[in-house]
């Protein structure tokens, strides 16, 4: 059993599904009328996450993230760009898929869009309307907060003082501020719209993940996931509306991820610190990296993205390749070897990336819990002490690391052209005893990112 928290209770919690070992998952996606910037991958990355550990712990994972296709960003857009809503959003709905694909995302097993389920979200309306929830004003339908009295209970807002029919048009609005919010929205000069029983128009925002949600996971599930910016409005009146129609809260876990900042600062185009991942992949950056560094802090914690530490997780996951690359060549010499010594500090070592993993998915410790690993493995390495155990605890860590974090280690790598034969330049120069030469070969080639490490099986090189 691991433990997670749960934005509902804002405690840290044992993880009991629903009807194990199923685990039923909800994600908010993206609402595809742009390039998703890089505050966005942070949770989908560590949403990601979350689904490869659930797997890694032998659950049986059902996971839905929606395709939000309309609502007023997409139609404000595709009116910009003088093209259908349907044009602009499969343009930026492949180009989504196309970025979690580049950071090694496993896609969801629905990713049902808002369109394609309007009449869900017109039958969700009518059992609202049935039960007292709504009303119509001005040829929209509106919810009455007031009339659930649960309302806050996730996002702990105080709803005592609500003006009296104040409500709100707008899919997003400011925080802190309960209004009644809109259902059905009626129909507008140049918006698509549909038929139904209030009129013609299109579903509010809100509404359209409670008719998703429930349609391919049922009244209640197990985790709903998203970024802390969703907790209210969104989220809370996704409870709302759901527990309005059914009587049942939906949601067991609700699970939310930090923001980022960039360069200690908020992402903002006017500060010239808002990155798409394709802003990033033109810089020359590798995807692994990014993915590394956004899942390098908690997820509960603020993550400070800077473009060194992107440049730092590639260094780190070169430290890890190196050492897989080592094992691999030992492995001949160690594996039939047997010898307890350090044994257990490597044993202590796995046990705490896994327990740091369990508890709240502290990435952090996790990974710090693998280096540590790597530093002690290697140390044995040096002083000839490794033995056959001690190669398949390290295999262990590394496949444990490879799929829980989604971050493939590479066996080896193909050196430029010109580095290469900067090596070989050296491996002659010593054989000639020209040891000046030879250091300064390898200072170049330090100076390039390379180092070189002299074995007894020839030279190894990294990555620094």
């Amino acid at each position: 059993m691991f433990k997670i928290f749960n934005t509902l209770s804002r405690k840290v919690e044992d993880f009991q599904p629903i009807a194990p070992p199923k685990v039923r998952i909800y994600s908010c996606g993206p609402t595809v009328y742009d390039y998703a910037h890089i505050g966005n991958f942070r949770t989908f990355v560590t949403v990601d996450f979350l689904r490869r550990y659930l797997k890694w712990r032998k659950y049986e994972v059902f996971s839905v993230m929606n395709i939000t296709d309309i609502d007023d960003k997409t139609i404000k857009k595709s009116k910009e760009e003088n093209v259908s809503l349907k044009e602009v959003t499969l343009k930026y709905e492949n180009a989504f898929f196309e970025d979690l694909k580049t950071l090694n995302c496993l896609k969801a097993d629905i990713h049902p869009r808002a369109t394609e389920h309007i009449n869900e979200m017109v039958d969700l309306c009518k059992e609202l309307e049935k039960r007292g929830f709504t009303y119509l004003s001005q040829g929209s339908l509106y919810y009455r907060i007031s009339s659930f009295e649960k309302y806050g209970i996730l996002s702990k807002i105080d709803k005592e003082g609500i003006l009296e029919g104040a409500r709100v048009d707008s899919d997003e609005y400011e925080k802190e501020s309960a209004r009644d919010f809109v259902l059905w929205k009626g129909k507008k000069e140049g918006e698509p719209f549909w038929e139904s029983p209030w009129g013609e128009g299109r579903p509010g925002w809100h509404l359209e993940c409670s008719a998703m949600s429930r349609k391919y996971l049922g009244d209640k599930f197990d985790i709903h996931t998203g970024g802390v910016d969703l907790i209210f409005p969104h989220h809370e009146n996704e409870i709302a509306q759901s527990c309005g129609a059914t009587g049942i809260e939906p949601v067991k876990y609700w699970f939310h991820i930090e923001h980022l900042l960039v360069n200690g600062e908020k992402m903002s185009k006017s500060k010239g610190n808002f990155y798409t991942l394709r802003d990033l992949l033109q810089k020359g950056f590798e995807p692994m990296a990014i993915r590394f560094l956004l899942l390098s802090v908690p997820y509960r914690k603020r993550l400070n993205f800077t473009l060194d530490g992107i440049e730092s997780a590639k260094n780190s996951i070169k430290r890890v390749e190196s050492f897989k690359i080592r094992i691999e060549e030992e492995k001949e010499k160690y594996q039939k070897i047997e010898n307890e010594k350090g044994e257990t500090e490597l044993q202590n070592f796995k046990k705490k990336f896994e327990q740091s993993l369990d508890e709240d998915f502290n990435t952090a410790e996790a990974l710090g819990g693998l280096f540590e690993f790597i530093r002690e493995a290697n140390s044995l390495l040096d002083k000839g002490e490794f033995s056959r155990n001690k190669l398949i605890l390290s295999n262990q860590i590394l496949s444990d690391f490879e799929y829980v974090f989604g971050i493939p280690l590479t066996k080896n790598e193909i050196l430029e052209e010109d580095i290469e034969i900067k090596i070989k330049e050296r491996e002659e120069a010593r054989k000639r005893k020209d040891f000046a030469l030879a250091d300064a070969i390898r200072m170049e080639l330090k100076e390039k990112g390379v180092i070189l490490e002299d074995t007894p099986k020839g030279v190894r090189w990294r990555r620094e």
